[in-house]
């Protein structure tokens, strides 16, 4: 059962309470329910799927309100999961990047240093020798800066990388760490696809749709529009408690506030049946304030004269989404790492990107789940 606040009486005892109805939230909450658990789940804001959740426009156009979701694994645990919920429509992600009035292909590849350097390279040797002699060799890299220049060279950290880069997190490469250039691939082949993870798909009906079938069982009841401090002293659970907000909420920042980098959305609806020719196409020079513009019908196939777009601005403010990998957070996080840990002990556990402060891709945040719901109940 769903409900927002104080439409339902909550018992004031459950076996599972969960706080937050995002991916692992709510993939806990069906796996503990197919124990015939009885389940709290509590849910700050005022619909279920986290940063996943889509609806239909007022022109009824399918849009995502926290941007797109490429759902992609090699996991097959996670696949099979995920198949029991909702039928999949087959989808590869491919990105355009828009550098000095050219649109280039992202992730770099042939096709990239071909449409922007006018080159004609054909085959892998030719792709090997062109990164050999225009990266930088760096044999550790230590900061996200270090890690573009020695995969790509300097040209292309800073056309595709070192601006994008700004925007996204409001800090220079130099204070991030190599994971957040690292995470855009580089490639030797003719492959432009974002992904190329065995299964790439999106639910045929919508994520919001898939979360809804994954939450039908009598034994579980989420609120929303209810923050977990204003019933936390009311609500116990007999058996265990798993928390995927803030971790450094949790813990009332006793050991210093961690930063998570938010997004404002931009949305808007064109008469005409599309705007642009990719799902989604970056703009990664700081003279445009938006990092990206996505196109939801590329993505969901959606048929429609209308057609809607979200232009993507970073903000400090808002809802968190993602934690920002300095060593000055990590270090912090080591100390709500080890309390978190200390709470073990009393069935208290942390899960997801917020509270293990780390980014999940969402196979990675189901993985995440399904793996700590079968190590706690040895199944």
């Amino acid at each position: 059962m769903i409900s927002n606040k104080n439409k339902i009486e909550i018992e004031k005892t459950y076996d599972i309470v969960i706080v937050g109805a995002g991916i692992s939230g709510l993939t806990l909450a069906e796996r503990y329910s197919s124990l015939g658990k009885k389940i709290l789940v509590i849910e700050a804001r005022d619909h279920i799927g986290g940063n996943c959740y889509d609806f239909k426009d007022e022109h009824g156009i399918l849009v995502a309100k926290f941007g797109p979701h490429y759902f992609h694994t090699n996991h097959e645990d996670v696949w099979e999961y995920v198949n029991r919920f909702s039928e999949w429509t087959p989808f590869e992600a491919r990105i355009i990047c828009h550098i000095d009035g050219k649109k280039v292909p992202l992730p770099v590849c042939i096709q990239t240093i071909n449409a922007y350097f006018g080159t004609t390279l054909e085959h892998e040797d030719h792709m090997k020798e062109w990164l050999a002699t225009n990266a930088t060799p760096i044999e550790d890299p230590q900061n996200a800066e270090e890690a573009a220049l020695g995969r790509v060279g300097p040209i292309l950290y800073e056309k595709i990388f070192k601006e994008y880069t700004i925007k996204q997190w409001d800090k220079h490469p130099q204070e991030l760490s190599p994971e957040v250039t690292n995470r855009i691939p580089v490639r030797t082949n003719h492959d432009d696809r974002y992904f190329t993870d065995r299964h790439q798909a999106i639910p045929k009906y919508g994520y919001t749709k898939l979360f809804e079938n994954m939450v039908t069982s009598k034994n579980i009841t989420i609120l929303l529009n209810t923050d977990w401090e204003s019933v936390k002293d009311t609500v116990t659970y007999t058996e265990k408690l798993f928390f995927t907000g803030r971790i450094d909420s949790y813990f009332a920042k006793k050991f210093g506030p961690l930063e998570y980098r938010s997004l404002r959305f931009e949305f808007e609806t064109f008469d005409q049946e599309y705007f642009q020719e990719h799902v989604q196409e970056n703009y990664p020079s700081l003279a445009f304030p938006f990092t990206r513009i996505v196109e939801y019908k590329h993505m969901t196939g959606q048929k429609h004269p209308k057609t809607t777009v979200s232009r993507e601005y970073p903000t400090w403010d808002g809802e968190p989404y993602y934690p920002v990998p300095s060593e000055k957070n990590r270090e912090v996080y080591k100390k709500y790492q080890q309390a978190a840990e200390y709470l073990e002990k009393e069935n208290i556990y942390f899960v997801g990107r917020l509270a293990n402060y780390k980014y999940f891709n969402m196979d990675q945040a189901f993985k995440n789940a399904l793996d700590l719901f079968a190590r706690l109940e040895n199944i």
